[in-house]
């Protein structure tokens, strides 16, 4: 089941302020053109807007003139720079949503080009389900933001220093009030902002182990079900998806308050200003269109004030998503390439050597997974390792393929540490047969061909009936072009191996792994599979890991394993004549039939 503690966001720190938005720069940088065509527009209307009460104040000033000419005058002027208004707000509005867009997407890209690449021992900690959430969630805010809020606030500055100019040209006495009320708005602001800040960040945390998970229990249905842990799930989903909203609703007051106090202080300050402001008028101090003209400036200050708190917790939400996403971006690996890498000997020979290799999984650092390995491979040779559970056989095949590095000794393919080479340059030439076959959503030809995806129809089929899985595809609704569904749920566990080893067989590499790789089969699909195996392993190097003993008799070497250590090497008969721990397993599942071979 899925952890329901804390998610692991919320021991991080918070975010400080909107500075971490700055991360965003390097993405809009090659769309600069955009950002500068979008700035124009956005200097264009908040220009035009303030240009309006001019106009506005001409019109009332002269509504007593008896030239009907000039007030016709005034009131075409006004239509013409709203037409410019509307005409700037749409352009805005096209620019920025198309920046947010298309920043948004290459941050998905990127960051999900940093996380393919990412080592196993980086999933041992974050579930898959955060990560999803990050590149969903997280980027959803930052492209409302881009692509809105950013751009309103910068409209809103502009109009607030703007808008605060001109009323002091109208007025210096009535803005010299306004100016007072400055700092009853900006101290909520400040106290309540920095609590909003720790909630958004919080809330955000709480959404990423919600969506974390839900993935983790709906990836594993089957087994909840079969253990009828269906209303434990629920609860759990529950707890953690309330927490989320508890915290939401904590943000959501806040930001109430927050904004109940602006817009308060606020318009109570621009009801004030316009009462001394009419006795002015009534006094013959400034003329009924200037006070007009004064008014609407202070509305839109005020306006733009209360806009900008709003905008404010936005700006913090994705502060705060850009903070989670940068973390993704500059996650450290323990695994990298190097940065002048050897090349990998073309074609590969196969020979796989291990130099006294220790290795401890950074989860479980303080159990030895493998230790004191020193082995040494052959071109072209079968070799198979058994043991019990928990021995280090898969982990073998793990450190081959460069998933983890080894605390100590070195692992080396025809003579070139592993370390060395770009991980994709070797792992091209390695072929692989997993112990829990990953079956993708698309079609039975797709599945396989992933193993080498320029393969022709023909050399699928051919790969298909090589691993005795042509069958059981012809069978299927729409043949090979069936969807086998997510995780292959159309498919039983021996057939989604024999799809697994199909895609082995087609990538036809030079070094072959395969691991448990006909437990779940039939007594026929295994023999079939076998002699498919048998005439892939010619001519190239083949790994084998395996609990049924019949599968490995025919190996030229078979390495016995235990507790992380080889404890013997030798054939079938040479070990069990020794009569250790081959000898007993043996014994176990050819005498007492725990195992039929």
């Amino acid at each position: 089941m899925a952890r329901t503690g804390s998610p692991q966001g919320e021991e991080r720190a918070a975010t400080k302020d909107v500075a971490a938005l700055k991360a965003l720069l390097p993405f809009m940088a090659p769309y600069r053109w955009l950002v500068f065509a979008a700035g124009l527009a956005l200097m264009l209307t908040a220009a035009l807007s303030l240009t309006l009460p001019l106009a506005v104040r001409r019109v009332i000033d002269n509504f007593g003139t008896k030239d009907l000419a000039v007030l016709d005058l005034y009131f075409v002027a006004a239509i013409g720079i709203a037409a410019l208004l509307a005409l700037g707000t749409g352009l805005r509005y096209a620019l920025v949503t198309r920046l947010g867009e298309r920043v948004v997407a290459d941050i998905r890209k990127a960051v999900f080009d940093r996380v393919i690449g990412l080592s196993p021992s980086f999933y041992e900690t974050v579930m898959t389900g955060e990560i999803l959430s990050r590149i969903t969630t997280d980027t959803t805010l930052i492209q409302s933001v881009i692509g809105s809020s950013v751009s309103v606030a910068l409209r809103n500055v502009l109009i607030f220093f703007g808008g605060m100019v001109l009323m002091l040209f109208t007025s210096a006495k009535l803005t010299g009030l306004v100016l007072l009320i400055v700092p009853l708005v900006v101290v909520p602001i400040l106290t309540l902002g920095r609590r909003l800040r720790v909630l958004s960040r919080e809330n955000q945390d709480w959404i990423a182990a919600s969506s974390g998970q839900a993935a983790e229990t709906l990836g594993a249905v089957q087994t909840v079900q079969s253990f009828a842990q269906e209303s434990v799930a629920r609860r759990d989903f529950s707890g953690v998806t309330e927490k989320s909203y508890e915290v939401a609703k904590q943000r959501i007051t806040v930001r109430s308050v927050m904004t109940v106090a602006v817009m308060f202080l606020v318009f109570a300050g621009v009801v004030g200003v316009l009462w001394i402001g009419t006795r002015d008028v009534r006094a013959g101090e400034m003329s009924s269109g200037a006070l007009v003209q004064f008014v609407i400036y202070a509305v839109m200050v005020a306006g733009a004030v209360a806009a900008l708190s709003e905008i404010w917790g936005e700006l913090q939400r994705a502060a705060g998503a850009t903070e989670r996403l940068v973390e993704l971006l500059n996650a450290t690996d323990q695994v990298n390439d190097p940065a002048t890498p050897r090349a990998c000997p073309q074609p590969l020979r196969g020979e796989v050597r291990f130099e006294a290799v220790d290795f401890a999984y950074p989860s479980r650092p303080d159990r030895a997974a493998l230790e004191a390995i020193s082995l040494t491979v052959k071109p072209g040779e079968t070799v198979a390792f058994v043991g019990p559970s928990g021995a280090g056989k898969t982990t073998i095949m793990q450190m081959i393929q460069r998933f983890y590095d080894p605390q100590s000794g070195r692992i080396l393919l025809d003579g070139v540490d592993v370390r060395e080479m770009l991980r994709e340059a070797f792992r091209g030439q390695i072929s692989v047969v997993p112990q829990d076959p990953v079956i993708f959503s698309g079609s039975a030809r797709e599945n396989i061909r992933f193993g080498r995806p320029e393969a022709s129809d023909a050399e699928v089929e051919a790969a298909a009936k090589a691993a005795a899985a042509h069958g059981f595809i012809e069978g299927l609704a729409e043949g090979y072009d069936t969807r086998l569904g997510e995780r292959g749920v159309m498919l039983s566990g021996g057939q989604k191996q024999r799809v697994a080893i199909a895609r082995a067989i087609l990538r036809d590499a030079p070094l072959l792994l395969l691991d448990e790789a006909t437990s779940a089969l039939d007594a026929e699909s295994e023999r079939a599979v076998q002699e498919a195996v048998e005439r892939l392993s010619q001519g190239r190097t083949t790994l084998i890991v395996a609990h049924r003993l019949a599968t490995v008799k025919k190996a030229d070497r078979i390495i016995v394993m235990d507790a992380g250590r080889i404890v013997a090497q030798g054939s079938h008969d040479a070990l069990v004549a020794e009569n250790g721990l081959y000898a007993r397993l043996a014994r176990l599942q050819f005498t007492d039939g725990a195992s039929a071979a």
